[in-house]
């Protein structure tokens, strides 16, 4: 598990996205040119660490790991978001990656669990990051960056000064790739604890666990390209309304968003897209699933 040479993937496993983390697997397996080079690092609460067992049964000969993260290091500084599902404490797990996987590994790909790969994942990890550059992502800079703020926070000039002198652009952090090595050295996790505490002071920001990612980085990321992440396939947060594909081609689709395909099909109202998904459904019942 602490092969230099290997792809290491991170993702948070939890019930409610076993069936996305169980196809974004095999989305990963069967694109990969070397699908043994890959290794799984699977962060879960305490109480949810047995799901390791669906994983390892379904596919036997996958290399993984199972790292329990202690959520109650974080549950007193979420703040409620526009949506429950954002303020899960395994949702911050990605805050911690650094000191939650083993010091030997020293470079991740962060994966979030309602995606999946149609390209190879080698590809992805080997985008450059840099000089200095703790993590690369998909950056998106036509977005509006300052929604994601409160306007206690642009109106508070020792606070709206952080972005000064950067390019500060929204990325996704359901796809990224990190140093970790950097990121220890850094000590980032630190860094984006400190605004998670300035928050439950003041209300500087809304949504989730992404805006601290924001404060601390914005403006100094490696980009990745747009293809690795065909984002908001899960539609309007608030309505759940279906979307289409971004222009350009395609090696990652990501179902960012409310609504989760293996809901909509479950309830026979899917998306046209969701028949992306489905092809990668392992976990597939008209049942419950008793374990």
């Amino acid at each position: 598990m602490c092969s230099q040479q290997a792809v290491h993937v991170a993702m948070t496993l939890d019930f409610p996205y076993l069936r996305g983390t169980m196809a974004a697997i095999l989305s990963i397996l069967q694109h990969s040119s070397c699908p043994e080079n890959t290794r799984f690092h699977f962060i879960s609460s305490p109480s949810s660490t047995y799901l390791h067992e669906t994983i390892t049964s379904s596919f036997p000969y996958l290399r993984s790991q199972i790292h329990p993260f202690d959520t109650n290091s974080v549950s007193g500084l979420i703040s409620t978001s526009i949506r429950s599902a954002l303020d899960s404490p395994l949702n911050y797990a990605r805050n911690y990656l650094a000191n939650i996987l083993p010091p030997c590994v020293r470079k991740a790909v962060y994966l979030d669990s309602d995606l999946v790969l149609v390209d190879d994942i080698a590809m992805l990890a080997a985008t450059p990051l840099g000089t200095g550059t703790v993590l690369a992502a998909p950056e998106y800079c036509n977005a509006n960056i300052t929604a994601y703020f409160t306007p206690t926070f642009w109106a508070n000039p020792s606070l709206s000064l952080t972005f000064s002198g950067r390019n500060a652009c929204y990325f996704n952090t359901g796809v990224m790739i990190i140093d970790l090595e950097r990121w220890r050295e850094g000590d980032y996790t630190a860094k984006i604890v400190e605004w998670m505490e300035l928050q439950k002071r003041m209300r500087i920001y809304e949504l989730g666990s992404l805006p601290p990612f924001l404060l601390v980085f914005a403006g100094n990321i490696a980009a990745v390209d747009h293809k690795w992440n065909q984002h908001g396939l899960g539609g309007d947060n608030y309505r759940g309304l279906c979307r289409d594909l971004h222009p350009g081609p395609v090696s990652l689709l990501h179902w960012s968003g409310k609504g989760k395909p293996w809901v909509r099909l479950d309830e026979n109202r899917p998306c046209p897209l969701d028949a992306l998904w489905a092809p990668y459904d392992l976990l597939q019942t008209p049942f419950a699933i008793d374990f």
